[in-house]
């Protein structure tokens, strides 16, 4: 029987990892899998060494106070995997633990084929990383097609094969009346995957939230929550006291709510592009500690956070990030959006524009699939 080890770092990850793997199970179902995964890959039946909350930090700080936890952590990794004995490697994602661990494999056991899926953003920072990458990374799968070149470059073998979140994926219908007030339109809230950034953001937009429901009687609003961080935002939003405010985790109702809501407040990442895949008019917003922030200034290349603006060289969706990531400026500019509408349907344009342009001619977890089982 043929065997593959999945390494994921964050829940966006998990995600994509299990709508690749429930399509490979389809062409092939004899394959053994073990992983380091969450909810969505458990629930393919994968059992995971150790939970997916212990190694998901945000920014730099966070991950030095941790750096024994997570050293600990991709060891007990790269044992697991020499002694699971994969044909494969597949790594998704988080490429500051899931790439340190394909290195170490690598050099351990030449034989296991390593794939990773979702390259580095290279193209944002630490270009000179690529070089590195061909002495232990046998294929890399590309979400986007510009980053084509700078694999090319150094000759390693790379497939572009799109993006899953701008597939349309068409999920079963669920009866939402008993969570949408008719008389309410509904504003989606993103405060992001990991408990360290939703720590950060949910104070702001509680705030905001507050703001809204002095002003307007007539908005509900929705976290759309992961299975982890979920019990953390009930309880804070109860804390608060927010009214017209429900948290949601399960995927199909998110997508419901989501095609169903007139706004949406995101935390910067790769959640915008389903907002945007949706056609749902949205603001970013994003915010770290102070040594975080600079060091980040001086280390990355681009001039925005979000990909649709990175592609455009302009903001298409507003960007509020640190100072400007507040209740009030928030507030401001979700009122503006919703007060004229022209605005929004100048992004949605735009936006739909951009996607035309980087989405993939066939299935993304087709493409992945099939390049999978031509490995085993």
């Amino acid at each position: 029987m043929k065997k593959i080890f999945i390494v994921t770092g964050e829940p966006s990850g998990d995600k994509l990892a299990k709508t690749v793997i429930s399509k490979l199970k389809k062409i092939n179902a004899n394959i053994e899998f073990l992983c380091v995964g969450g909810t969505h890959l458990s629930s393919l039946g994968i059992k995971s060494i150790f939970d997916l909350k212990e190694i998901t930090y945000l920014g730099f700080t966070s991950v030095l106070f941790n750096i024994f936890k997570i050293r600990n952590r991709i060891n007990k990794t790269v044992n697991e995997i020499i002694k699971f004995n994969p044909d494969i490697l597949f790594t998704v994602d988080s490429p500051d633990f899931t790439l340190r661990v394909a290195k170490r494999v690598k050099k351990i056991n030449n034989r296991i084929k390593t794939i990773h899926y979702v390259a580095p953003q290279v193209w944002i920072w630490r270009e000179g990383r690529v070089k590195k990458f061909k002495n232990f990374i046998d294929h890399i799968l590309l979400l986007f097609n510009f980053e084509k070149k700078y694999f090319d470059k150094e000759k390693i073998l790379n497939t572009f094969v799109g993006h899953p979140l701008l597939e349309g994926n068409i999920s079963s219908k669920i009866d939402l009346s008993s969570l949408i007030n008719k008389d309410k339109k509904i504003i989606s809230i993103f405060a992001g995957s990991r408990n360290s950034e939703t720590k950060i953001l949910l104070p702001i937009l509680c705030d905001f939230i507050k703001l809204m429901n002095k002003k307007f009687n007539d908005y509900c609003f929705f976290f759309h929550a992961t299975d982890e961080n979920r019990e953390l935002i009930v309880n804070f939003i109860k804390n608060k006291n927010l009214t017209y405010s429900q948290v949601i985790s399960d995927e199909n109702i998110k997508s419901q709510i989501l095609s169903n809501s007139v706004f949406a407040v995101a935390k910067s990442g790769t959640v915008s592009l389903e907002i945007c895949n949706a056609n749902i008019p949205s603001i970013i917003i994003y915010k770290v500690n102070m040594i975080n922030y600079w060091i980040m200034k001086f280390l990355v290349n681009v001039k925005f956070a979000n990909i649709i603006n990175i592609i455009n060289n302009r903001e298409v969706i507003p960007e509020l990030l640190q100072g400007e990531c507040n209740s009030k400026e928030i507030y401001n500019s979700v009122v503006y959006f919703l007060n004229n509408p022209d605005l929004a349907k100048s992004q949605l344009d735009d936006i739909k524009k951009t996607l035309e342009n980087i989405k993939s001619e066939s299935p993304s977890t087709d493409k992945v699939s099939t390049i999978l089982s031509q490995y085993l």
